[in-house]
């Protein structure tokens, strides 16, 4: 139900899931592991994945901290699209790259939920994305001591507010990695 003419296509979008993003994320393990079956769900059924790689004075590019983990392979033909702030479409090819397949439908898994993960949803939803968060596939380090809720509480209601996202002609949900149907 996309706002988005001629875009019937659903694709994965894979953020920032990097060394130094997730090296201390709340069960990164299993995050990555949900994001690994997703991974191969979507392209034993031919649904585009794209990667989103950030880069900042933090997590400089080409550096250990910023490459994908390595339980994560990008495919050879798989777009990776960098970016240097939270919102993935911002000043990036991520628009071009999805449009140019067709998408109009995103289901987005990664790190950091209260920053990129958040801001890519809402960026992906105000452009006319029928947006899904797959609820247990995305993490978020611990920020408690700059005043951010434990991890699990940033996640939880992110997912909690996600599935009640409404804007007119488009979707928005939080789904479990089991229950993802990318033809839906």
């Amino acid at each position: 139900m996309t706002t988005l003419e001629n875009r019937p296509n659903s694709a994965l979008l894979v953020v920032d899931v990097q060394t130094g993003v997730v090296a201390e994320a709340h069960e990164r393990d299993a995050v990555v592991a949900n994001i690994a079956s997703l991974v191969e769900k979507a392209r034993g059924e031919g649904v585009p994945v794209v990667w989103v790689q950030h880069s900042d004075e933090d997590l400089p590019r080409g550096g250990d901290a910023w490459r994908i983990v390595p339980e994560l392979t990008p495919g050879d033909v798989e777009p990776l699209v960098e970016k240097n702030y939270g919102d993935a479409f911002e000043d990036t090819t991520l628009e071009s790259v999805l449009s140019g397949a067709g998408v109009g439908r995103l289901f987005v898994v990664g790190a950091s939920t209260g920053w990129c993960v958040r801001s890519t949803l809402h960026g992906a939803f105000v452009r006319g994305y029928d947006t899904t968060l797959v609820s247990d596939a995305h993490t978020t380090e611990d920020q408690t001591g700059w005043g951010s809720p434990a991890p699990e509480a940033v996640i939880a209601h992110t997912n909690l507010y996600w599935n009640y996202q409404t804007a007119p002609g488009r979707t928005a949900a939080a789904v479990a990695t089991k229950d993802v149907d990318f033809g839906a």
